[in-house]
């Protein structure tokens, strides 16, 4: 006779529990922030030498896959808008909402230095600066986006000109057609294999995030961060109401989709960004999620990585604005209309001079010396960029990741569904195939 299984034995077993990968990098935080104090305060060498090389390694990691990772994501995001009807209309109002967003975040960057004058009082001179090594020109800008050879982009890791070369082997590859399949197909398992190596650094954010914070901490202490406090306080701030102000209002008004939703389905790639300081870095985890809230594989597969390299709302936009302002004040320079105007068209024209790496000095001095205003000012800022560009980049990706949804929403190819279950699948699940039908875009 056959016997019934009990209750007990019929119930399923319970799940292993998970710890969330947020909570891995909100533990990484503050332990950084321990570690960081203890080195500091206790004067402990060791810690603090420990602590920078677990950072360095990290950032190393992810450094190490930037050059392939973005010629291969540019050349093949290129050739997949073969399968895209209608990829040139797509392409165009990409840029152009990368545009209007930007011209928001500068504006939003302007205001808050107007209002707060944050170079004022804060005890530095002129002779606190000094000229960076590293410098961008107009000249420079036009320039070395052809590189002189092919080697060089690489190996020196100029993420502009890889990407002109990137550019033209894609925009080639389209000419060939069916002739450059086998390269397209070997260029596709290439970015999958790095997608994936890259994939297991980052989830050793959690503890990069340890060394990070903790040698920030470590470094500088809460006495340099006074000396820069309104400045801080204005790069957050803008970036806080780029992000959680600005980007909400056009999700809700502009793609007709509920925010919120956009914040839980892109936050890993978020809080990777704050952690990595690299826009490039976090790109694989940036268009896994932009996927996931329902963007098209082919779509995104172009929009993400050419938003990675050239879509810096927090680097290019908010910073630069706020730290001519902050530079202005302490060389004592007036700036006018004129100079307002032409910090915007930099933000919006040069942005891609920052290429997706940590820091955003290129940048800087693009924008001064449009301005005409002392690069050693520069030298003012760097003890406290690393803070800065926490949040700096954090912006940058949620502007990456929100401009797919825009356009997707207003061309009509956003799957509704899948955006509203963005949160429900984990991190580490396989992104959706879309693959299968060429993606309609509505006339």
């Amino acid at each position: 006779m056959a016997v019934s299984a009990s209750p007990q034995a019929q119930a399923p077993a319970k799940a292993p529990f998970k710890f969330p990968f947020w909570a891995q990098i909100v533990a990484g935080l503050a332990l950084g922030v321990l570690f960081g104090w203890i080195a500091r305060s206790q004067d402990v060498s060791w810690l603090k030498t420990t602590l920078e090389q677990v950072g360095d390694i990290f950032i190393q990691l992810l450094k190490l896959a930037v050059a392939p990772l973005v010629f291969f994501a540019i050349l093949v995001s290129i050739t997949n808008l073969r399968k895209v009807n209608n990829a040139a209309r797509l392409a165009s109002r990409t840029l152009l909402w990368f545009m209007i967003t930007s011209l928001i975040a500068v504006g939003i960057g302007l205001a808050i230095g107007l209002l707060t004058d944050p170079g004022a009082g804060t005890g530095l001179t002129p002779a606190d600066g000094k000229e960076p090594k590293r410098h961008g020109s107009w000249i420079d800008f036009l320039t070395g986006i052809v590189p002189k050879d092919i080697v060089t982009p690489f190996t020196e890791l100029n993420v502009l000109q890889i990407v002109f070369l990137a550019a033209v082997a894609g925009i080639a590859a389209l000419q060939l057609g069916a002739k450059a399949q086998p390269v397209l197909n070997l260029a596709e398992s290439v970015l999958e294999l790095l997608q994936k190596a890259l994939w297991w650094v980052i989830r050793l954010a959690p503890i990069g995030t340890v060394g990070l914070i903790g040698t920030a901490i470590a470094s500088y202490g809460w006495d340099l961060i006074g000396k820069y406090a309104t400045f801080t306080a204005d790069i957050y701030i803008g970036s806080a109401l780029v992000m959680f102000g600005v980007y909400p209002l056009l999700l809700w008004t502009v793609a007709k989709v509920n925010p919120v939703q956009f914040f839980k389905g892109a936050w890993p790639a978020i809080q990777l960004a704050f952690v990595s300081r690299s826009s490039v870095g976090t790109m694989p985890v940036t268009q896994k999620v932009t996927e996931r809230l329902g963007v098209p594989k082919e779509y995104a597969s172009f929009a993400v990585p050419f938003g990675a390299t050239t879509k810096m709302d927090g680097c290019a936009a908010i910073y630069p604005a706020l730290a001519a302002i902050f530079i202005a004040n302490i060389f004592d320079v007036q700036l006018g209309i004129k100079e307002y105007l032409l910090i915007a068209f930099v933000s919006v024209v040069g942005s891609a001079a920052t290429a997706g790496l940590t820091g955003a000095t290129v940048m800087l001095t693009l924008t001064l010396s449009t301005l005409g205003l002392p690069l050693a000012g520069v030298g003012l800022l760097m003890a406290i960029d690393p803070i800065l560009d926490m949040m700096r980049t954090a912006t940058n990706v949620a502007g990456q990741a929100v401009v797919p949804v825009i356009v997707a929403a207003r061309e009509n190819i956003l799957d509704k569904e899948a955006y509203a279950a963005a949160s429900s699948s984990p991190l580490d699940e396989p992104a959706r195939d879309t693959t299968a039908q060429p993606v309609p875009v509505a006339a």
